[in-house]
């Protein structure tokens, strides 16, 4: 386990990274010198080598109340600066220097210095400090977070005008994700693995690199579970570039993860020198399941789960896209299973790595997607022209999240948007580059080209639309094509289609409901409120006009048998977004007792399957504690 951070007082204290623990470790998170520099001239006014001039609270960021800051004007750039002791028992090691998020391009200086330089706020990056710090002595370090509003940039929600707007939010600029030093041996270490799920074979495939294929330098896993080890194997890793182990389990041990059952197996591994002595070593954990496609349904372990799935955005009041606490991310997954859903689509962000810890071990399942919104620049029927760093950092965030065995599927665009004609355009190329290197990084999962709007591949593993009408008749309507091959394909107002014809792959309505829902306005005439509350549709008069307009349309989609899930609209409300199952503050809008009463039946995808829509919330029996 890893040991906990010198002070209490610590904000998001928790280990940041909980499928790859190692012991030791400095959490930085907390008083930061902080000094925004709204025209971006701070390297050319002494900002890297002075003192700043505020201060903030790591890792939220200056927007949020919780940083002390709230500061919700366009910044350019904003500076960091803390000095740092680095423990001098770390000695004869090498110090890495980890930020889990900056927003968006960042450089990282110590001891004047530069270690660093990353593009992307949503993925992680280390800055490795040999020769620059030495445990022991103090390291200065200076971080400069670029944020233009100007351009293509992978933003998600976040605003481009001042004001929140429509379904854009208040900005994130800077760190917002935790920063922490780490001690590793100097010599060789293990690098983040990939475990690999094989329910066929009853086993796990390792794929464990090593930063140097030192002579007589092994590999070693070690599976267990509540009996003790299961299965532990060695490889040579001066051999091959990255070693790789298969731990079969004994047919009495082996458990497949689920809703019902998310079973998760501790695992140890470590690297052993050529005396046989560890080195090296972390914790991790392992989930045993499958996912494929028969048809027109997903299967999870060889049966037909219908996803019932939520939007989840991952705002929060005070930390905007930080949760102020670790328990907050595990709420969120609770408050869903609480209104009958099993899943989520993780909307226009790429979330904090725990968030997925919580869901392995809740039995939550989860679609990995990316923040894209960001590259519409205005061009006649190439309006959209997202660039090579989409591709890069969606890369960074499928090799992050690969082990998660409550990731089900991938999505790394959302509701791109083109009128297709006969020139290839730039979205073309990267959507093609970003499903390609989806299916090339991961064979295990299924890989959705873009959630809603504009498909563009046309071997997409599996095809969607998205449909906010209110009225579950014309809803129904809508959906019924789908038995003859022809289901509701979001196309351009002009009628001008934005996707290449679907070809009989597994379909979900993957946005849907978003019902207008603010209690406090309940029975007034609605106005025009855009800019401070709405949804979609006309604003129910009653809860109970809301519980049946929900219940019609749920009840469409899970008696439609071509059906394999979908995605509601949406877990909570967002600032003036008021369309979610509970409030901003995650207060109950609803009775979602009710709710869940309407998604438990089986679905008719679930016909005959032994399947558990909505058994009530359950955590792994025994649940690695990173």
């Amino acid at each position: 386990m890893a040991s906990a951070p010198p002070h209490s007082d610590v904000p998001r204290p928790e280990y940041p990274r909980p499928q790859f623990v190692r012991a030791d470790w400095l959490n930085l998170n907390g008083r930061w010198q902080f000094e925004i520099d709204r025209s971006d001239t701070g390297l050319e006014r002494g900002l890297r080598e002075r003192e700043l001039e505020g201060v903030i609270t790591v890792p939220f960021c200056p927007e949020s109340t919780l940083s002390g800051v709230g500061e919700s004007d366009f910044m350019e750039a904003v500076w960091y600066r803390r000095t740092v002791t680095v423990p001098a028992s770390w000695a004869g090691s090498r110090v890495l220097l980890h930020f889990g998020a900056v927003d968006h391009d960042t450089t990282v200086w110590v001891n004047g210095t530069e270690v660093a330089r990353h593009r992307g706020g949503f993925t992680p990056f280390t800055a490795d400090l040999d020769g620059v710090v030495e445990p022991g002595i103090e390291a200065v370090i200076v971080v400069r977070a670029r944020d233009t509003r100007h351009g293509p940039q992978a933003r998600g929600k976040q605003s481009t005008w001042y004001a929140n707007s429509g379904c854009h939010y208040t900005r994130t600029t800077g760190i917002w994700q935790t920063v922490w030093l780490e001690p590793v041996p100097l010599a060789a270490r293990l690098k983040r693995p990939r475990i690999t799920p094989d329910l066929g074979s009853g086993a796990f495939h390792l794929e464990l690199p090593v930063t140097a294929n030192l002579p007589g330098h092994r590999v070693r896993a070690v599976l267990g579970d509540e009996h003790g080890q299961a299965v532990r194997a060695t490889a040579r890793a001066d051999l091959d570039l990255c070693p790789r182990l298969v731990l079969t389990l004994p047919e009495d041990r082996v458990r497949p993860w689920s809703p019902g059952d998310p079973h998760l197996y501790d695992l140890r591994l470590e690297l052993l020198d050529e005396r046989g002595e560890v080195v090296d070593q972390v914790r991790s954990y392992a989930g045993l399941r499958s996912v494929a496609l028969h048809g027109k349904r997903v299967l999870l372990n060889g049966e037909p789960v219908f996803q019932r799935l939520v939007l989840d955005q991952g705002y929060y009041p005070d930390g905007l896209m930080t949760a102020p606490g670790d328990a907050d991310l595990e709420r969120d997954i609770r408050l869903g299973m609480a209104a009958g859903f099993n899943g989520a689509r993780l909307h226009q962000k790429v979330f904090e790595e725990r968030y997925l810890y919580h869901a392995d071990r809740l039995g939550y399942l989860v679609w990995g997607e990316f923040g894209d919104w960001g590259c519409e620049v205005g061009e006649r029927d190439g309006n959209q022209r997202p660039d090579a760093s989409y591709a890069a950092e969606w890369l960074e965030a499928l090799e992050r999240d690969y082990s998660h065995p409550a990731v089900i599927g991938w999505c790394p665009l959302n509701e791109t948007y083109q009128p297709l004609h006969d020139r290839i355009t730039r979205l073309d190329d990267v959507t093609r580059a970003m499903f390609l290197a989806t299916k090339a990084t991961d064979t295990t999962r299924p890989v959705i080209d873009a959630s809603g709007y504009a498909h563009r591949i046309a071997e997409t593993d599996v095809y969607d639309s998205h449909c906010y009408e209110q009225d579950p008749e014309a809803f129904a309507t809508i959906m019924a094509g789908l038995a003859e091959g022809r289901p509701h394909v979001n196309a351009a107002p002009d009628g001008r289609p934005w996707s290449v014809p679907y070809r009989g792959q597994p379909y979900f309505c993957s946005e849907f409901g978003g019902i207008w829902w603010d209690p406090a306005a309940a029975g007034t005439a609605a106005g025009d409120e855009r800019d401070s509350s709405w949804g979609y549709g006309e604003r129910p008069r009653t809860a109970e006009e809301f519980v049946a307009r929900f219940t019609g349309l749920v009840e469409v989609l899970l008696d439609d048998p071509g059906m394999f899930g979908y995605c509601y609209t949406q877990l909570t409300d967002v600032f003036q977004e008021r369309n979610g199952v509970y409030g901003f503050d995650r207060s109950e809008k609803i009775d979602t007792g009710l709710l869940r009463g309407v998604q438990q039946r089986p679905a008719a995808c679930e016909s005959g399957a032994r399947a558990d829509p909505g058994g009530e919330p359950r955590a792994a029996e025994r649940t690695p504690a990173p």
